[in-house]
Order: C-alpha cells, then sequence, then structure tokens
C-alpha cells in the first residue's frame, strides 16, 4: 500500500488510499507493501519502485499483515518526520516475530544518514536503499532472504530512472506525478536534501513526453512535472543540438493535448524566469499555479539560510508574476525560528506574507538537521515555546488570508477537472480548479464522469472548499 501523507498547516499527516487492484496480481506471488512519506518526490519514487519490484514478479498488497516485504520511503526534511518512521519500524519489528522471514527496508533520505543505526545499533531493518539505488533492490533482497544485510546508498550523477514506468499505485486515474530530474544544487543552510539525494540531473526530455503521452492516452488527464527545483531543468537534445529549458518542456507537454492539464512542483525564486511565466501564459492547459518557496520575510535570516535573494528580490519577483499573469494561485514554505530569528524578524515575516496573500502555506517550526551547513555552523538558539508561539501566528494569520482567498472566488467561474465523487456525498462531484482551489458541485443529468472539465458558477466557500454549480448556458 501507498500511505498518502502530506504536511498540513498544522503539521499532521494526512492518510489516502491505494488504487491498484489487488486482483491484478497472482496471489503466490511474495507481496511487497509500501508506506511513503514527505514530499511528492517519495510518492513518485514509490512508484518507480513498485515497477521494479512487479517486472521482477513481485505482487502488491495494500495489508502490511499480508507482505513479505515491507518498506517505508522515508523523508529527513524535519525531525518529526523520522520520530514517525522509527515508530513504524518498531511497530513493523513486532510483526516480524510474529512472521518469520517478513523482511522490513527503508528507502530514502533517511537510508543514507542512518543506516548503520538502523541496521547495526537498533536491528530494526534488514535492507537501506538510497534514492539512487532502486535498481539494486531484487539483488538486495536475495541478499537479505539469506540473514545478510542489504545496503546500497550510494549517489549517482546519472541515474533518473527514465526508462521505468512508474506503477501508479497512489494515484486517482486522473491525475500522476512525472518526476523530470533528481537531486538539488541550492545549498540551503537548513536542507539535507543535496546529501540525501545528490547533485541535480535532468531526465532525458523525450522520455519525459513519452511518459506524459501514455499517461493521457491511459485516461489521465492531468500531469504534476517533479523536480527539487524544476527551474533548474536542463537537457540537450542531441537530434537537433537544441537546449531544452524547463520552459520549452512545459511546452511540450502541454502540446499533448488541450485536454492535459500540467502543473509543476518546486520552484526555486532565483530561478523562475520570465519564459517560464510567459509559457504559462501562453497556454490555457498549463495551471496558473505556483508553488514558490519563501522561508522568511527577513532578509537576515535569509541570508543565513543561503537562499541567495532579498525580501526585497523576492517580493519583486512576486510582482512580476502578478503582473504577468494576473490571479495566479501562490503557494509558499515558511519556517518559523530558525537560528538567531529575533521578534523583529518574525514580524518580517508576518508582513511578507500579508504583502504576498497566499492561496496554501506550508509552515513548519525549524527542526536542526544532522549534517547541514546550519546544524556546523549556527547555534540552534531559538527556544522551541517560542518557535511554536511563532509559528501559531503565522498560521493563524494564513488561515485569515486563505479564507478571504476562497472568498474571492465566489461569483467566479472555476473550470474543475473531476477527479472522483466527493468524499462527503456521492451525490457530488470533487475536483480542483486551475489555480489549484477544491471544488464540490452536485451532480447533474449530464455527461460528467471522472475526468471531464466542468465550468462551475462558486456561489460560496468554507476555509478549504470552494462549492457550486454546473455554469447555466
Amino acid at each position: 500500500m501507498f500511505e498518502l501523507t502530506q504536511d498540513k498547516v498544522h503539521d499532521e499527516r494526512r492518510q489516502g488510499e491505494a488504487f491498484a487492484p489487488l486482483s491484478a496480481y497472482d496471489a503466490s506471488q511474495k507481496k511487497f507493501y509500501i508506506e511513503s512519506y514527505g514530499c511528492a518526490m517519495n510518492f513518485a519514487d514509490s512508484e518507480v519502485v513498485a515497477s521494479i519490484l512487479i517486472d521482477k514478479g513481485f505482487g502488491v498488497t495494500q495489508n502490511s499483515e499480508q507482505a513479505d516485504l515491507i518498506f517505508l520511503n522515508t523523508c529527513s526534511i524535519r525531525e518529526k518526520a523520522e520520530l514517525t518512521v522509527r515508530k513504524r519500524l518498531t511497530e513493523f519489528r513486532r510483526l516480524k516475530k510474529e512472521k518469520p522471514g517478513l523482511l522490513v527496508g527503508v528507502l530514502g533520505c533517511m537510508a543514507e544518514r542512518l543506516k548503520s543505526k538502523f541496521i547495526e545499533e537498533e536491528k530494526l531493518v534488514d535492507l537501506v536503499v538510497g534514492p539512487d539505488a532502486y535498481r539494486s533492490l531484487p539483488t538486495l533482497i536475495e541478499e537479505a532472504e539469506t540473514g545478510q544485510k542489504g545496503v546500497n546508498v550510494l549517489l549517482s550523477r546519472e541515474e533518473t530512472y527514465a526508462d521505468i514506468s512508474p506503477i501508479r499505485l497512489n494515484s486517482n486515474g486522473v491525475t500522476a506525478f512525472v518526476s523530470i530530474m533528481r537531486g538539488c544544487n541550492n545549498m540551503c543552510s537548513f536542507c539535507v536534501v543535496p546529501f540525501t539525494r545528490g547533485r541535480e540531473r535532468s531526465r532525458d526530455a523525450d522520455s519525459i513526453i513519452k511518459e506524459c503521452k501514455e499517461l493521457f492516452a491511459n485516461g489521465y488527464r492531468e500531469v504534476t512535472l517533479l523536480g527539487q527545483n524544476v527551474d533548474s531543468y536542463s537537457w540537450i537534445d542531441e537530434n537537433n543540438n537544441e537546449k531544452v529549458s524547463f520552459a520549452i518542456l512545459m511546452e511540450r507537454v502541454a502540446k499533448i493535448s488541450p485536454l492535459l492539464r500540467v502543473r509543476f512542483s518546486t520552484s526555486h525564486p532565483k530561478d523562475i524566469t520570465d519564459e517560464v511565466l510567459f509559457t504559462i501564459k501562453k497556454y490555457d492547459n498549463i495551471c496558473n499555479n505556483i508553488h514558490l518557496p519563501v522561508q522568511s520575510g527577513s532578509t537576515r535570516i535569509l541570508q543565513m539560510m543561503n537562499r541567495t535573494y532579498t525580501r526585497e528580490w523576492y517580493i519583486s519577483k512576486i510582482n512580476r508574476i502578478r503582473e504577468i499573469i494576473p490571479g495566479c494561485g501562490l503557494s509558499t514554505d515558511m519556517i518559523s525560528g530558525f537560528c538567531t530569528e529575533t521578534e523583529e524578524d518574525h514580524k518580517e515575516t508576518l508582513s511578507l506574507m500579508e504583502y504576498c496573500e497566499y492561496d496554501l502555506a506550508y509552515m513548519y517550526y525549524y527542526s536542526e538537521r544532522p549534517g547541514t551547513l546550519a546544524e556546523r555552523k549556527y547555534k540552534d538558539d531559538v527556544p522551541e515555546e517560542i518557535k511554536k508561539t511563532r509559528l501559531k501566528e503565522v498560521i493563524a494569520l494564513h488561515r485569515i488570508q486563505s479564507l478571504t482567498s476562497m472568498q474571492k472566488q465566489v461569483g467566479k467561474i472555476a473550470r474543475v477537472l473531476i477527479e472522483g465523487n466527493s468524499k462527503k456525498s456521492d451525490a457530488h462531484w470533487a475536483g480542483r480548479s486551475d489555480i489549484n482551489k477544491v471544488v464540490v458541485f452536485p451532480k447533474a443529468n449530464n455527461d460528467l464522469s471522472k475526468g471531464s472539465y466542468a465550468d462551475v458558477l462558486i456561489t460560496k466557500c468554507t476555509a478549504g472548499t470552494l462549492l457550486g454549480k454546473i455554469k447555466e448556458d
């Protein structure tokens, strides 16, 4: 099973469902079970892992108690994510006692950093596999079955898994993630990603287009192009000696069909270009929604974070987005309580939020990560109580802004891609608008179905959902 977990504004985990029909797999096969934590890239990676294992004859199960292999695809961005994974590993250790032969493995970002602890000291797992080593999983499983410990955490400068067609176990059949690059060259002082995922490398553009075309042919109507920093995408097309930038790649995907929506995540403020913005403006099927993490509203803190821009520069980028794409949806990441943050720094964060009026924000208090520049260079000197207090103020402001953002949509027409039934009622459809708002509306006597587009008149809203009805001709 893929356990869908996404950090919400109050830092809780949200679980979802797997969509792979179990009947598709032979009951006699050895079965694997996967839980994924953290960012969208981890969920996309789990789909690659599933493809590799199924290709080698393994089956999948949604029930960990029926599994012969259990994998946790992990995240190291914050301490809470690691604590959650440790708790799950302890639970699976008890399951191993009840089921001899069960293998437990850790995948992803925690693998490299904690391999010795997991295998040698705490004896929690049988396999530890880093993000660039998933092709070695079948061999490592064979080794683990003989009593050896399977470990491969080597980082690669070439691996992009471009030739692997992911198994869409965590998809609703309408939307899908497509990884376009791996790694990160931005050495933000608080972040472990460059150390756990390695340096940037871009995937073959032709393989990306091929995957997106196959998804469209199979009924998918939205793709999200994924990378730690998508705006750094760069690939040389040797057929015509053309450099494919992110803007060019996005245009190629958009041209597959006007019925295929295109989203992307994540952008670094320093790298998103006018070329990208004008490409978004040019194509109706590229969603007017940009995730632009700022992390802090204080230039002093931004410099300590090694974000390479100032408060004023970031504001000018927001202004440029709104100039080229009026009404563009904006989301961000924000960290409260970074090293040496003062009350004045915190107030600058609040004032930046007031200016930017984000539609959505992912907000956390600072959690020092071992091995980062911040851990080596700065003292984590903001008391946790103050971090939490400041985070509460950030969240409170954003909730007001989020509700205001929703209220501004009332009376407007939203183009909605239907993703399925509403969670609360089978008599209602649910989907998302171009600017990434959840929209719920009644079913009517028409030809709409999951994967269809509908023009919806927004009549009212809650803090998190737009409510409406089909636009009358």
